[in-house]
């Protein structure tokens, strides 16, 4: 049995390439179903470890791009 969903229900990972076109011409641009795209896609559902630990590396690494030439000049050198 084969269940059939609606274009304009379809979620746009679920969009195949040639329906791309005629799902966004379907797509509602009210305030109603801006919200409900908005709800659909970009409202974080559930948090997790993984975006603060990404946050937290990017600071980490601009942080080291910044300060690398200090740090480049404070190396320990053997002396002759």
């Amino acid at each position: 049995m084969v269940s059939f969903m609606p274009l304009k229900e379809k979620r746009l990972m679920e969009v195949k390439i040639g329906e791309l076109p005629r799902w966004r011409l379907m797509q509602d641009f009210t305030p109603k179903g801006y919200h409900r795209n908005y709800n659909k896609y970009f409202k974080v559902k559930k948090g997790g470890i993984a975006g603060v630990s990404m946050v937290l590396a990017a600071y980490v690494f601009f942080n080291y791009c910044c300060s690398y030439k200090e740090l480049k000049h404070e190396q320990r050198r053997k002396y002759r």
